[in-house]
């Protein structure tokens, strides 16, 4: 079973924000590095941003200053704030763990269902 749920995605304007969340079950959530990775519709899978036990963050040129990830470590949580939405971030986003702590594509678990985000006027 993959402990991993993303949800918060949905259809939105240009310029418009959402709020991801990713809840992962199992134990030791505070010890290691997350991540959020989206895929584009036709593309590959990729990294968008991490974020260390210590709530290090490294972020994609494609969504600094945009794109926040933050983490609960008390909740297991995981979030993504994303704000000014583009046309480009129209993608599947799923967050996973990482083996890495800085911004390498290193995803631990087998991927969660994703949710959809749908940046569109």
């Amino acid at each position: 079973q993959v402990p991993l749920v993303e949800s918060g995605g949905g259809l939105v304007q240009p310029g418009g924000s959402l709020r991801l969340s990713c809840a992962v079950s199992g134990s030791g959530f505070r010890t290691y590095p997350m991540a959020w990775y989206r895929q584009p519709p036709g593309k590959a899978r990729e990294l968008v941003a991490t974020i260390t036990s210590g709530g290090v963050t490294n972020y994609g040129d494609s969504v600094k200053g945009r794109f926040t990830i933050s983490r609960d470590n008390a909740k297991n949580m995981v979030y993504l704030q994303i704000d000014n939405l583009k046309p480009e971030d129209t993608a599947v986003y799923y967050c996973n763990r990482n083996l890495h702590e800085g911004l390498v594509f290193a995803p631990y678990h087998d991927w969660g269902q994703g949710t959809q985000v749908t940046v569109s006027s």
